[in-house]
């Protein structure tokens, strides 16, 4: 067992926010969510979730990879503009290089259930309830634990000993091993009614990046953020906020797992983005794999926009717009054929 630290820390309650800070000398199992899957992979009708490797590629293909979008001026020290002469081989080196850092600068943030509260109770000492007004806290601080698995626990005044919540470790995790850029004290910005100040002023992505610093995956505020974000993207149709960003892929991951990718659809064929309005398509079916156009199109080996025609007709809730927007996009490759033809 790692030494323990009893070091007991005395925390006036009205310091953060009113909500206590606690730490412990307790072993906290290891609380990592399953991603986001409908069953396991042991099971006939597994269904793939959002780390699947065919699901990743579908992502990051329709994602795209608009270098000026991902490479995008920002805020800093003016300084002369450096120019350099080179060959075009060297030329060539130097995009290599500056595809790798786009690569990773879109790296999916993970997609997982939100984590189950921890309400586990270790032993009630009625004999020490009054001898103090707040609570004890006690933390294994060995370096390079896991954070989910390093000992936090909390004295209750009235001699209850448990293990800390979500909330109380995410706290006292960043006094002891603090995030660079994450607050004790959420900001204010994600608070629910402060949330529409950002995206009135088109901050979607930014918005998301700072939840993916200051809470876990699995934290119920950052899964609420992400949603809030992605509804907002959809009353607006404003889809392209995230394209060629890190967070496209959790956005069509989302849609597609609640069978909502109508207006998404709608967006890549007006934008002329066809192969990755089929790519969506086949996410739908590699998640719904019991849906009507999925089994079709299984059984009758169709291809290109074949593929989108039987989704709206066997499983689209609003096929409407989504047809209207296919259709004039047939219509404008015969008008650039017909006009080919004529050249020739």
């Amino acid at each position: 067992m790692n030494k323990v630290v009893r070091a007991r820390l005395f925390i006036n309650e009205t310091l953060i926010n009113n909500k206590h800070i606690v730490c412990s000398n307790f072993l906290i199992q290891s609380h990592h969510r399953k991603i986001c899957s409908k069953s396991t992979e042991n099971s006939t009708d597994y269904t793939p979730g959002f780390q699947d490797e065919k699901v990743q590629e579908i992502l990051k293909k329709i994602t795209g990879m608009q270098l000026e979008k991902i490479f995008k001026p920002m805020a800093q020290k003016l300084e002369p503009p450096k120019y350099q002469l080179m060959s075009e081989e060297k030329l060539q080196e130097f995009r290599q290089i500056a595809m790798k850092k786009a690569e990773e600068k879109l790296e999916m943030p993970p997609v997982m259930e939100e984590r189950t509260e921890i309400d586990e109770v270790i032993t009630r000492n009625r004999e020490l309830r009054g001898l103090e007004t707040s609570k004890y806290v006690f933390t294994d601080i060995t370096v390079g634990l896991n954070d989910r698995e390093r000992f936090i626990v909390v004295r209750e005044p009235d001699g209850t000993l448990r293990k800390a919540k979500w909330e109380e470790r995410d706290r006292i995790t960043q006094v002891y091993f603090p995030r660079e850029g994450r607050r004790l004290v959420p900001p204010l910005m994600f608070a629910e009614e402060n949330i529409q100040n950002s995206l009135n002023d088109d901050r979607h992505e930014e918005l998301l990046d700072l939840a993916c610093v200051q809470f876990e995956p699995d934290d119920k505020h950052f899964i609420r953020v992400h949603r809030s974000v992605y509804t907002e993207i959809e009353n607006k149709l404003k889809y392209d906020v995230l394209r060629s960003t890190r967070h496209f892929g959790g956005l069509a991951y989302y849609f597609t797992v609640n069978k909502r990718i109508d207006g998404l659809l709608t967006d890549m064929i007006e934008r002329e983005l066809i192969d990755d309005a089929v790519d969506l398509v086949c996410l739908f079916h590699l998640l719904h794999p019991d849906s009507t156009s999925a089994k079709e199109v299984t059984e009758k080996s169709l291809t290109g926009t074949d593929i989108i025609k039987t989704y709206l007709k066997r499983d689209s809730p609003h096929p409407g717009k989504v047809e209207l927007a296919l259709q004039s996009y047939e219509n404008l490759l015969l008008e650039e054929t017909a006009k080919q033809e004529e050249n020739n």
